[in-house]
């Protein structure tokens, strides 16, 4: 009855450790996937991605075209992986960058020039790829959406006695109009110019009191 008891403490002990070893192994496995999204987003701002088959981004990132199939399954698949997680953790770094204590008119103009910022280091080649392929531009229409609402709230914040509708409106028919090209097409600004255009626009429009007169 004894060694019986002890047999099962044995084989429960041993199932914990296999738990165990198997959460490192995927907690290892995740590490080294989100390291692979990175290095592939880097490279995708830099060089676009239409053009990119899997073997240039193995060579590239110096791996196998197998560890590449670790982010998803095929290469339509890792594309949309990667935009995705490059709109998600820019999101993240926006927002993180938002001083809830300031001014609110100083928050709305930050979170703009953050978009900015973060879109900066993408090239013409990404952009036009990002608009070329349907499920990516579908992406960046869904985050320039949510951005746009947040612009809105934000203007709120800034002015809720003041035409914040208005402003809040024509923020967004911009950023919708940067996700579209129809502002690239018509100045020639890249998204990230145009962001802090519309930053200084509605900064200036939403001048503070005391610094009008």
């Amino acid at each position: 009855m004894n060694a019986g008891s002890g047999d099962v403490r044995e084989r429960a002990g041993d199932a914990r450790e296999r738990r165990r070893a198997d959460g490192g192994r995927r907690q290892e496995d995740g590490r080294r996937r989100d390291e692979f999204v990175d290095r592939l987003i880097a490279l995708f701002l830099e060089r676009g991605f239409a053009d990119l088959g899997i073997a240039d981004m193995a060579a590239a990132l110096r791996c196998s075209k197998s560890t590449l199939y670790t982010v998803a399954p095929s290469k339509e698949q890792i594309i949309v992986t990667v935009v995705r997680a490059f709109f998600r953790r820019a999101t993240a770094r926006v927002e993180a960058r938002l001083d809830a204590g300031a001014d609110p008119r100083d928050r709305l103009a930050a979170y703009l020039r953050a978009i900015s910022d973060e879109l900066g280091p993408a090239s013409p080649a990404f952009f036009a790829d990002l608009t070329d392929f349907v499920p990516t531009r579908e992406v960046y229409r869904q985050n320039t959406l949510i951005a746009a609402g947040r612009v809105r709230r934000l203007v709120r914040e800034a002015s809720p006695a003041g035409d914040a509708a208005f402003v809040g409106a024509v923020a967004g028919l911009v950023m919708e109009s940067i996700h579209s090209g129809e502002i690239r097409a018509a100045t020639g600004l890249a998204d990230s110019a145009a962001y802090a255009a519309l930053a200084d626009l509605i900064s200036a429009r939403m001048t503070r009191p005391e610094q009008a007169g």
